[in-house]
């Protein structure tokens, strides 16, 4: 299974591993990370689930991979910034083992 680290706005850190075919936001809820509410389940209807994709993993993520995707980043509670994605978006597959994301100060 991929593994998936989450660093919190404060620096802590938390890895999980998430099933290939899920997604990074209910990687996150599953296993209880702090700093991903994802308040529409993944639905693409809230901006709950966002994060900053870590530099070294842009290329290989992505960009949002939808205008609703985009449109909803400019929703979001925090700064959008270039490597900004919601993470309900964010398909793991083998290749994004050891996936780094970074989470917001806040999702409200």
């Amino acid at each position: 299974m991929p593994k998936v680290t989450f660093i919190a706005f404060d620096g802590a850190e938390q890895t999980a591993e998430v099933p290939v075919g899920e997604n990074v936001m209910r990687g996150a809820l599953y296993n209880g990370v702090d700093g991903i509410v994802g308040e529409c389940g993944g639905g693409l209807s809230c901006a709950t689930c966002h994060c900053y994709v870590d530099e070294a993993w842009v290329a290989a993520v992505g960009g949002p991979s939808s205008q609703a995707e985009e449109e909803l980043l400019e929703s979001a509670a925090t700064e959008v910034r270039p490597n900004s994605r919601l993470s309900c978006q964010i398909e793991l597959t083998g290749a994004l083992d050891g996936l780094v994301v970074h989470t917001p100060e806040t999702q409200y």
